[in-house]
């Protein structure tokens, strides 16, 4: 009878830490659409840190996971609705973004962005041209600008940063691609 209700014990523990990382820490979320390739592909899973953003300031390049901005088109993949979107911080509360000529430009300079192929274009998806950035808000584009409805589409253009879940720092799956962001 003690070996059972130990092994009740250690369950029950192990249930509870497991609902308080999920709850608080850490979670996983899996890319329903190609709109951040080739940093992610369709079917990706990565793991967000829902802690990071209470602990310091989103930062220009970090790959954030977001609630869905109200208004927007729902989105379903394989039957279940996604709430969550997964996109690339590009700019911060207050500066101005422009996409001229199929480059990003922040307050006038031109965004250094290393993690996207030479090459790539960004076009001015659904007549997006400049917004400086509201207040407690981001300005999120996705990698694979040609394919990707992001800010630029979105009714506000920019991300509310209470709704972030929070900061996705690296691939679980598939195990071939696992690794950092």
């Amino acid at each position: 009878m003690r070996n059972i209700v130990e092994w009740v014990a250690v369950l029950v523990v192990a249930l509870v830490v497991a609902l308080v990382i999920r709850t608080f820490l850490f979670a996983t979320f899996w890319i329903p659409s190609a709109s951040m390739q080739p940093t992610l592909v369709e079917q990706d899973r990565v793991v967000v840190n829902k802690l990071s953003y209470k602990l310091h300031d989103v930062n220009r390049g970090d790959v954030i996971v977001f609630e869905r901005p109200p208004g927007e088109a729902v989105i379903t993949e394989n039957g279940r609705e996604v709430k969550d979107l997964i996109k690339r911080v590009v700019a911060l509360e207050g500066e101005t973004v422009t996409v001229r000529d199929g480059q990003v430009y922040v307050d006038g300079g031109l965004l250094d962005e290393p993690y996207l192929p030479d090459g790539t274009v960004t076009p001015n998806t659904c007549g997006f041209t400049t917004i400086t950035v509201p207040e407690d808000a981001v300005f999120v584009l996705g990698d694979n600008r040609s394919n990707s409805s992001d800010a630029r589409c979105f009714a506000d253009h920019s991300v509310a940063e209470s709704s972030i879940v929070g900061r996705a720092f690296v691939r679980i799956w598939p195990l071939s691609n696992l690794g950092g962001l």
